[in-house]
């Protein structure tokens, strides 16, 4: 069906519920799990959810040379296909987004409807600067200090804010054992990642979901996607960069409301 050769689906994944296809493409320095976890099973109740963990993350072995988005774009499809699906629709976040908009650029015919939360086709100077530093602390392998500089960042300063100090210092810890081994890798991709030429020859029904207090990836980034992508519908949900973790509920519902109005 698709125009292009498919590689053998290599990457750990996962797959869950019965339904029209829903491929998931996950976040940088993170997986499956933490980027969807609690939202996994509402979607996986309405859709047959395949998602993969990049090299470093979840069961896939870290890449020892940098990432490509292409071949990230085509396991993604690789894996769809693996499972049986032959048409799907994509939802990515953060990294995962400009992935899932190469996966929709180079098989078009596989894809049904596109949703990017929190992303961009490419980084600016903030988001760009944020990145290295992110990547250069990874690298030390000190994985407290990389939760540490991250929390500021991907939370909205009401959510930071509303947190006693004790229970700040677990989250930080929490999320400092879910750093992904291939952080390092994921941070290089972000920084060089451009999908900008891709984005005015997509054909397909696409929802931008705006974080509107996002530090990580500025909403300006967002409002690009949907002000170049033709026809594409712009939301916003009042979190930071995590809204899995602020609003999961809400999150949820935008997605699959609108998977609901474009189901193949």
């Amino acid at each position: 069906m698709s125009a292009r050769t498919l590689p053998e689906a290599t990457f750990s994944r996962t797959v869950l519920g019965s339904g029209p296809g829903l491929v998931l493409a996950h976040g940088a320095g993170s997986s499956v799990s933490n980027t969807y976890g609690p939202i996994l099973e509402d979607l996986a109740a309405r859709h047959t959810v395949v998602a993969v963990d990049y090299p470093g993350s979840g069961e896939t072995p870290r890449s020892t040379t940098p990432l490509d988005i292409d071949e990230m774009a085509d396991q993604l499809v690789a894996a769809a296909v693996a499972e049986g699906l032959e048409t799907f629709a994509l939802h990515g976040y953060s990294l995962g987004g400009p992935i899932a908009i190469r996966a929709a650029a180079r098989h078009p015919e596989r894809v049904t409807a596109l949703v990017l939360s929190a992303t961009m086709a490419h980084p600016n100077n903030q988001q760009a600067l944020t990145i290295r530093v992110w990547g250069r602390l990874a690298a030390t392998g000190d994985r407290r200090l990389v939760s540490e500089f991250l929390f500021p960042h991907a939370l909205s300063p009401q959510a930071i804010e509303a947190m006693p100090a004790e229970q700040l210092a677990e989250a930080i810890n929490y999320a400092a054992a879910e750093v992904a081994d291939g952080t390092v890798e994921h941070a290089d991709l972000a920084g060089r990642i451009d999908v900008r030429d891709d984005l005015a020859a997509l054909r397909v029904p696409t929802l931008v979901i705006s974080t509107t207090a996002d530090h990580l990836a500025p909403p300006a980034l967002h409002r690009h996607l949907a002000d170049t992508i033709p026809g594409a519908q712009l939301v916003e949900i009042p979190t930071g960069h995590l809204p899995m973790v602020e609003r999961p509920e809400e999150w949820q519902k935008l997605i699959t409301d609108f998977l609901d109005q474009h189901r193949a």
